[in-house]
């Protein structure tokens, strides 16, 4: 083969090795720009040299801001250590793997990231610097922090079910001397919180509508067109929404057997009202001012009053209801006093009332910049 020809096939074949290598560098380079992942590459005194636009996204630092920078601009103060000992790492050609830290924002907050950094050789294997891959894990930290959150409010409220059920039995048992009674009770009172905690599981223990308790807990007596609700749409915060649902459960139940849910012509009517701390009725208790004092936001120094008041044909058997079984001990002292307030309850021939008034702070879902709108009050049949 002549000479030329030689040398021509020789430069045709560097050409197209420098195409195939410009080829693949441009390929590289898009890979990197389009990562969801912060790419960012540095030397061996930490100083920037390669920065993406997820890095841009991630950082708040502009490619022209971050190049020619140190790293230590992404490390908060406490964490500056870090590296030192990544750099030795890099320098002894080790990879570091796969890690949990935090790094700092161009505006100052603190994010989580993932961050895997590796050596960077040159042609002759020398290593020059490191690139570092940094995912952003902010909300799966997050989530995890929530997960945590749950589990220790659900630990917490599972005792607190255990305290509540050893009381139930204690306190039935004590007014029961038919064991097929004592069953029947503790099963429906039990049945009774389970209700209650299926709402706060629903709404994942943000509490609970008022109105859906009420529901929830006359539902299984029936008598829907007989029962009547008004007042403001109310989210109950969780101690609110089992204390109140047990009150609800035994008021149910004793108009089921001795009032208006035992009859045709019977009716329950269910208000709830919001006022000033001046209107409430009742005395409270060290424990249910201790209670008010810690009170803040819009329901600070505010009173919710609820009403329950039926009405029916009085019955022979009518005495039998005004015995102070376990339904009495909730309305009259567990229910006020869990709540912070104090409690009457009333009966007379054909009729039954239980007026509950409480700090509106120990009852509601806190909401910064809100008041419960008292205009809201409508009437419901359930």
């Amino acid at each position: 083969m002549p000479m030329s020809e030689i040398v021509a096939a020789t430069v045709d074949i560097e050409t197209n090795n420098e195409k195939q290598s410009a080829t693949a560098d441009a390929r590289l380079a898009a890979i990197v720009d389009s990562s969801f992942d912060a790419i960012i590459s540095k030397d061996l005194t930490s100083i920037i040299t390669s920065w993406n636009q997820a890095a841009e996204r991630m950082f708040g630092y502009t490619a022209e801001e971050a190049v020619g920078q140190s790293i230590l601009m992404l490390i908060p103060d406490h964490l500056k250590s870090e590296e030192t000992e990544i750099i030795s790492r890099v320098r002894g050609g080790h990879r570091v793997a796969s890690y949990e830290t935090t790094r700092k924002r161009k505006d100052g907050a603190l994010i989580s990231v993932s961050l895997t950094v590796s050596p960077i050789k040159n042609a002759l294997g020398e290593i020059v610097g490191a690139s570092k891959i940094a995912r952003d894990i902010s909300a799966a930290k997050e989530s995890e922090r929530r997960i945590r959150l749950l589990m220790r409010e659900v630990n917490h409220r599972v005792k607190n079910q255990f305290a509540v059920i050893l009381s139930m039995v204690r306190e039935t048992s004590k007014r029961s001397s038919d064991p097929q009674e004592f069953e029947e009770l503790i099963r429906a009172r039990i049945m009774a919180l389970s209700r209650s905690h299926d709402l706060l599981v629903t709404s994942e223990w943000a509490g609970a509508s008022l109105f859906d308790l009420i529901q929830e807990h006359l539902k299984p007596f029936g008598r829907d067109e007989q029962i009547l609700l008004s007042g403001p749409v109310l989210t109950l915060q969780s101690n609110a929404v089992q204390n109140l649902g047990m009150a609800f459960h035994e008021l149910g139940t004793n108009s089921s057997k001795y009032g208006a849910l035992g009859s045709e012509d019977g009716q329950v009517e269910i208000t709830w009202t919001i006022g000033s701390s001046a209107q409430g009725s009742g005395t409270q208790d060290s424990s249910a001012r201790d209670l008010a004092a810690k009170s803040v936001g819009a329901a600070a120094g505010r009173d919710f009053q609820l009403l329950w008041t039926e009405t029916s044909t009085p019955r022979a058997e009518h005495e039998e209801s005004a015995r102070k079984g376990f339904g009495t001990v909730v309305l009259q002292r567990v229910a006020p006093q869990s709540l912070g307030g104090s409690a009457q309850l009333e009966r007379s021939p054909g009729r039954l009332s239980w007026r509950l008034s409480a700090p509106l702070a120990s009852i509601i879902v806190p909401q910064a910049g809100v008041d419960a709108d008292e205009g809201a009050a409508l009437g419901f049949g359930i």
